[in-house]
């Protein structure tokens, strides 16, 4: 509805059916003094429709998104491609919807896409179960550390400071409003120090959370921490930025790990400005009655043909409060459904590909960088620190490169001021080729 239709007329119909004649008589239960006084707000005037629309176009024409310059930004939500039959399915009226499908016998069809959606999720991870879905990678991590504890029925959470920021401060959040003890691990540089991590976890350790690869692209070996969870009875919690990375890399599933949580957004869904996007979520069977958010299965009816259905529902609203396991009110659906829909397009060959391309790419770069600039050492996969010898070379790099319509990467202290402020998170997905690295280079050679 574009407009508002009740009259003042209708306003003052309504008052006097309920014995009223002002509509501040509706709050007189809210002290006074919490009440917003006739302009105590800083408002400009109104505007007609027309000048409403006039003046949001133009600051919309203001933005430069990825389609229209070469993107080099990461830490999160990754600029790659999206096949077009992607958003043709996704926009079909049948599909159309990111709520739960509760009822089966009218649902079958968005039922079966889950259920699809899940058992690749699985097999991208290298895991038994995936649920159908989360809001998105870092309250998806959140719910991993609560998960841990029901689990162990240990409340000490041992979190990689490589994680991503935004993840931890999720993660910080959801645990400070319950009885955890949260432990951080410095990173070793621009890297996940694994032998530190795994010295940190002990007999009261729920679960350890590390991201591979992590927030600079640093890809570890995690047999250290599985061993040390092993020995301290501690879950093992996987969490991930870019899913196209297992695409080349081996999947957390296969170091062992309890419960694997991140973004799918790397999966054919477009930055969207930060959404929406989609939490992936798995772990080991064992462990699929204390996992968050919902299951899909599938059955047989009757006649004995196949259906599909909601195994596992367990938020308060299905299933007493004090045995939910998730508050999570809907799912992602139709990024679940973009997802299906870019995985089975591309296989398993073209998810190598795409891994292929883009960390040659971050190596096609790396090995490209003038005198001053320097990269993380290391094995990384799409994703890599710049490092600059002060900050104002930083930032006449990141002016020269916005004049040429390059997103030349995050400046760091933007993200955690611990970081410093003459580095650059750099990533490089498969949109990036030969020419965009050319122009790149060109930047950092003029701008020094």
């Amino acid at each position: 509805m574009r407009f508002l239709p009740h009259t003042d007329a209708d306003r003052q119909s309504m008052l006097a059916s309920m014995g009223r004649t002002d509509i501040r008589e509706l709050f007189a239960d809210i002290p006074s003094e919490f009440h917003l006084k006739p302009g105590s707000l800083d408002l400009p005037d109104s505007l007609a429709e027309a000048d409403i629309v006039r003046k949001f176009t133009r600051a919309a024409e203001a933005n430069r998104h990825a389609g229209s310059t070469r993107c080099f930004l990461g830490g999160g939500p990754y600029h790659q491609i999206v096949p077009a039959v992607v958003d043709y399915i996704i926009s079909r009226g049948e599909v159309l919807t990111a709520y739960t499908p509760y009822q089966p016998e009218i649902a079958q069809g968005t039922l079966q896409t889950l259920f699809e959606f899940q058992t690749m999720v699985a097999r991208l991870l290298g895991m038994e179960v995936a649920n159908a879905s989360m809001y998105d990678a870092a309250t998806s991590v959140a719910e991993a550390a609560l998960m841990a504890r029901r689990i162990t029925r240990k409340s000490r959470i041992v979190m990689a400071a490589s994680v991503n920021p935004a993840y931890r401060e999720v993660t910080r959040n959801y645990l400070s409003q319950q009885d955890f003890e949260y432990a951080e691990v410095a990173c070793a540089g621009f890297s996940t120090d694994i032998a530190a991590l795994a010295a940190a976890v002990d007999g009261d350790t729920a679960a350890v959370v590390v991201q591979y690869p992590d927030f600079f692209g640093s890809v570890h070996d995690l047999a250290p921490l599985r061993a040390a969870c092993d020995a301290n009875k501690a879950l093992l919690a996987v969490c991930f930025s870019d899913a196209s990375a297992f695409g080349l890399i081996e999947p957390p599933g296969g170091y062992g790990a309890d419960i694997v949580c991140g973004s799918g957004q790397a999966l054919g869904i477009p930055m969207g400005y930060g959404g929406p996007h989609i939490g992936l979520f798995a772990c080991r069977e064992k462990y699929v009655r204390q996992m968050p958010g919902r299951l899909c299965g599938m059955t047989g009816d009757a006649d004995c043909k196949r259906g599909f259905v909601l195994t596992l529902s367990t938020r308060e609203q299905h299933i007493r409060r004090e045995k939910a396991t998730s508050n999570i009110c809907s799912n992602q659906g139709l990024m679940c459904t973009a997802n299906a829909c870019y995985m089975t397009l591309l296989g398993d060959a073209g998810l190598k590909q795409v891994a292929r391309r883009s960390a040659a790419a971050r190596q096609a770069l790396v090995s490209s960088l003038p005198d001053g600039v320097s990269a993380a050492s290391g094995a990384h996969y799409n994703e890599t620190v710049l490092s600059f010898v002060d900050h104002a070379a930083r930032d006449r790099v990141l002016a020269a490169a916005r004049a040429r319509d390059i997103f030349a990467g995050i400046p760091l202290e933007q993200m955690d001021a611990a970081y410093g402020s003459n580095h650059l998170l750099v990533a490089t997905t498969e949109m990036i080729g030969a020419q965009d690295i050319a122009d790149y280079v060109a930047v950092l050679e003029d701008a020094r």
